[in-house]
């Protein structure tokens, strides 16, 4: 007799999008290390790496010749320009990690996450608010990487991105980074248990019943 648990999974794409300084990348990197079986999409990028960032680990590092070039070939699920730099996601590496069965996270941009949704037609989009402009400009200035103009930049971005969150299906306000972290966790652990990642499981489950 066929047992149900074992039918095969699909991936969950989990789509996390926020304004620049909002704590996206903190919320993130406590989700990896506490499921390190999800997987992290890993993006292409036009931008000079930042710190201590590797290529092929961070971001997959190119020029914007071969980015355009890409773009044409249609090799991405999803490619935005963001802040003067281009951004995109690698879309048979997408597909071939969910079918395996292997959840995958999205570090994204409000523009990437709609495009993502569109051309794959799946995944869940969170999106992850600051407390107040305030707030979010103080945590900007904290950084001490970025030029008042930059900030700047940055702030009149957020504003236009927050107009858009409506439109994912769940909301997280970083305040308190231990409440948002649950509440993230909480979205992660539910849209994994959606049916349509449990393809013939229901199904597997009955013809047990008739057998019996």
């Amino acid at each position: 007799m066929p047992d149900p648990s074992s039918s095969g999974r699909q991936g969950l794409a989990l789509i996390v999008s926020a304004p620049s300084g909002a704590g996206k990348s903190t919320l993130i990197g406590r989700l990896r290390a506490e499921f390190p079986g999800v997987g992290y999409s890993i993006s292409c990028t036009t931008r000079a790496p930042r710190g201590t960032e590797r290529d092929g680990v961070d971001y997959h590092f190119i020029d914007a010749a071969l980015f355009k070039e890409r773009i044409a070939q249609g090799y991405f699920a999803e490619w935005a320009e963001v802040h003067g730099n281009y951004y995109g996601t690698p879309r048979q590496q997408v597909l071939d990690l969910l079918a395996k069965g292997r959840d995958v996270l999205f570090d994204i941009d409000v523009q990437g996450a709609k495009q993502l949704r569109a051309n794959l037609n799946l995944g869940c989009t969170v999106f992850i608010l600051p407390p107040t402009r305030e707030e979010l400009t103080r945590r900007l200035t904290g950084r001490g990487t970025d030029t008042p103009e930059v900030i700047a930049k940055r702030l009149s971005n957020a504003s236009r991105e927050i107009a858009q969150a409506p439109w994912f299906q769940y909301l997280v306000v970083n305040d308190d980074l231990d409440a948002a972290y649950d509440e993230l966790r909480a979205v992660y652990l539910a849209a994994r248990c959606a049916p349509e990642l449990r393809p013939g499981l229901v199904e597997g489950l009955l013809r047990g019943w008739e057998e019996a």
